[in-house]
């Protein structure tokens, strides 16, 4: 199964499209100490001014990998560990029980994550409530946070 990271979970972002986003959960992910997983094809390039600049000087504490599908990643692990994150799923995220181990796994700004995949894992399928119906997504940075810090929190680990 391999070793659990520091905060007990990693973040994975299928196809990013905006650099400052990417930037800002690249330094989420270093404050608390969660690899972030980065799977290709990605909207921008690595080296992109703007991802930096969101990402500050936290990056040499971003224990990142690069992807070159879902596919890639999902490979040789247990599906059981992953929990996707999509306005198109029916349960709310207060409605997870994260366990040490799973990776957070959210979708690009643009398309978020395939239909074919969120019906597959219907019961790892999980959104964040938004009250007002004329807001369709909240932006990603927000909600890999808001997700994140409640797992964290039922991990015990703040």
């Amino acid at each position: 199964m391999g070793s659990i990271p520091p905060c007990g979970l990693e973040v994975v972002l299928v196809e990013p499209q905006i650099p400052p986003n990417t930037g800002n959960i690249a330094r989420l992910c270093a404050a608390v100490h969660a690899p972030l997983h980065l799977v290709e094809p990605l909207g921008f390039r690595i080296d992109d001014k703007h991802l930096k600049r969101a990402g500050l000087d936290y990056w040499p504490w971003v224990q990142w990998h690069r992807h070159r599908s879902l596919e890639a990643l999902l490979q040789g692990k247990d599906e059981g560990r992953f929990c996707f994150f999509s306005t198109r799923a029916s349960t709310s995220y207060l409605e997870a029980r994260f366990q040490p181990g799973q990776y957070l796994v959210f979708g690009s700004e643009t398309e978020g994550l395939p239909a074919d995949l969120l019906e597959r894992h219907a019961a790892r399928s999980f959104r964040i409530p938004i009250l007002r119906p004329q807001v369709r997504s909240l932006n990603l940075s927000s909600a890999v946070a808001i997700v994140l810090y409640e797992a964290l929190r039922q991990l015990g680990r703040l």
